[in-house]
């Protein structure tokens, strides 16, 4: 009995963790595209910008990159991804950034 209970609750807490993944992820991307940060940068793909994959690689490991990709976003950024600069994006709240960057930081899971 006591391992089909083990079994049941491992089961939910993995269950239950997929879905903080998918809700954390839908949050962002609602980020995303109320801010317009779609229409340059994809998840898996370079665009106009680079994805949001090769961003998260270039900064992970480095707790200091967070307010490097803080200031990026608001104030914009040149130079680092090739001839076409990232314009500054003042729009974005606190809240938004917030929770891009921690998703950056966190590998862009999606």
């Amino acid at each position: 009995m006591k391992l089909k209970s083990l079994v049941f609750c491992t089961s939910l807490l993995a269950l239950s963790s997929a879905a903080v993944a998918d809700t954390d992820f839908a949050k962002v991307n609602e980020a995303l595209q109320k801010n317009n940060c779609l229409a340059c940068h994809a998840v898996d793909n370079k665009l106009v910008g680079p994805s949001y994959v090769e961003v998260a690689e270039a900064n992970k490991g480095d707790p200091a990159n967070a307010e490097k990709l803080r200031n990026a976003i608001k104030n914009g950024i040149g130079g680092v991804w090739g001839p076409i600069p990232m314009p500054p994006n003042p729009q974005v709240s606190d809240d938004d950034l917030t929770l891009i960057v921690d998703w950056l930081m966190a590998g862009a899971p999606h």
